[in-house]
């Protein structure tokens, strides 16, 4: 559970915003998403490998760009 401690004096929008950070970096709302529907095992295989990919076709493209 993501939980921040307003500091004496201190801003809510600052305390927002270092909540948004810590609701972030726990991947939450990743969760949440990933959780939201039931998908079908063969679907997040196929998933799983386009993005894996997809990633590698972009480090290959930035692995192959000439250097200036």
């Amino acid at each position: 559970m993501v939980e921040v401690v307003v500091r004496k004096d201190e801003p809510l929008e600052r305390a927002l915003r270092r909540f948004k950070k810590k609701y972030e970096k726990a991947g939450i709302l990743k969760d949440v998403k990933r959780t939201a529907y039931y998908l079908k095992p063969s679907e997040e295989r196929r998933i799983k490998r386009s993005k894996a990919a997809r990633r590698m076709r972009r480090t290959m493209s930035f692995n192959n760009r000439p250097s200036r």
